[in-house]
C-alpha cells in the first residue's frame, strides 16, 4: 500500500510536470514536483494549475463582472495605487491589466509596452496581455506579430485564448482564411461557447453555409440549457450573433 501511495504521488507529479513544460513554466517546477512530489504538487495545483483554469477563469470573471456593476472603477484605482506606492514590474502588470478590462485601451497599451522592456518581457502573460491591448486599441497588426511567435514557440500555453485572440486580428485585417483556421482549430478542440459563436460569425460572414448551420445548431443546444449567469456572462458574445443573424 505505501508503494501504491507513492506511485500515485509521482503519477500525479508527472502530470503536472508535463503541465509545466507544456505551458512553459520555469523548470524549477520541476524540481520542485519530484523532490517533494505530495507537496510540490499540492503546490503546484494552488500556484499555477488552479489560477489558469477554465473553470477559475469563468468564476474570476464572473467576480470581476459583479465588482465592475458595484464599482467600476475599483480595480484600476487598486492597482494604480499598489503601482504609485511600489512601482514594481508586477505592480505594472496588475495595473496594464485592469485599465484594458475597463476598456481604457490607450493606457492599457502603454503600460503594457512598458512591461514589454522590462524583466518580464517573455513571459507569455505579459506578451498575451499586451496583445489584447493592441486589438482593442485598434492594433490587430500588433497583436499578431506578438502572438504568431509566442503560439509557435509555446504551443500549450492559453491556446484557447490566444487562438481567438489572433482570429479576432486576422479578420480585422481581412485576412479571412487565418481566421477561419484559427476559430475552427479552437472550435475543434475546447467547443466553447465563445469560440463556436466566433466560428459561427466568421462562417456566416464568408458564407459557409455547412460551418455556419453546424455551429448554430451546437449554439442552439447550449443556450437552452444555460443558466441566467451563463447568458448574462455571455450577453455580447450572443447580440452580436443575433444581430449577424437578424441582418442575413
Amino acid at each position: 500500500m505505501p508503494f501504491l501511495g507513492l506511485g500515485l504521488h509521482l503519477i500525479v507529479a508527472i502530470f503536472f510536470a508535463v503541465h509545466a513544460v507544456r505551458t512553459g513554466r520555469p523548470m524549477y517546477w520541476l524540481m520542485i514536483l519530484f523532490a517533494f512530489p505530495l507537496l510540490g504538487s499540492i503546490v503546484y495545483f494552488a500556484a499555477v494549475f488552479l489560477p489558469h483554469s477554465r473553470l477559475e477563469r469563468q468564476a474570476r470573471l464572473a467576480g470581476h463582472a459583479l465588482q465592475r456593476k458595484l464599482d467600476p472603477g475599483r480595480d484600476v484605482r487598486e492597482a494604480r495605487a499598489a503601482f504609485d506606492l511600489t512601482p514594481t514590474a508586477h505592480n505594472q502588470m496588475r495595473l496594464a491589466s485592469a485599465l484594458l478590462e475597463s476598456g481604457q485601451t490607450a493606457e492599457a497599451v502603454a503600460q503594457y509596452d512598458a512591461c514589454l522592456q522590462g524583466p518580464f518581457a517573455n513571459d507569455p502573460e505579459v506578451i498575451l496581455g499586451a496583445a489584447r491591448a493592441k486589438a482593442a486599441h485598434g492594433q490587430p497588426e500588433a497583436a499578431i506579430a506578438l502572438l504568431v511567435p509566442l503560439q509557435q514557440k509555446q504551443p500549450g500555453f492559453r491556446p484557447e485564448d490566444i487562438g481567438l485572440v489572433l482570429g479576432r486580428a486576422y479578420t480585422a485585417i481581412g485576412r479571412q482564411a487565418e481566421a477561419g483556421a484559427q476559430f475552427a482549430a479552437v472550435a475543434e478542440r475546447f467547443g466553447s461557447i465563445e469560440a463556436r459563436v466566433e466560428l459561427a460569425l466568421w462562417a456566416l460572414a464568408n458564407g459557409d453555409e455547412a460551418v455556419a448551420q453546424r455551429e448554430l445548431k451546437e449554439i442552439e443546444h447550449a443556450r437552452r440549457h444555460m443558466t441566467k449567469y451563463t447568458l448574462d456572462l455571455h450577453r455580447e458574445l450572443l447580440r452580436r450573433l443575433d444581430a449577424a443573424l437578424g441582418a442575413r
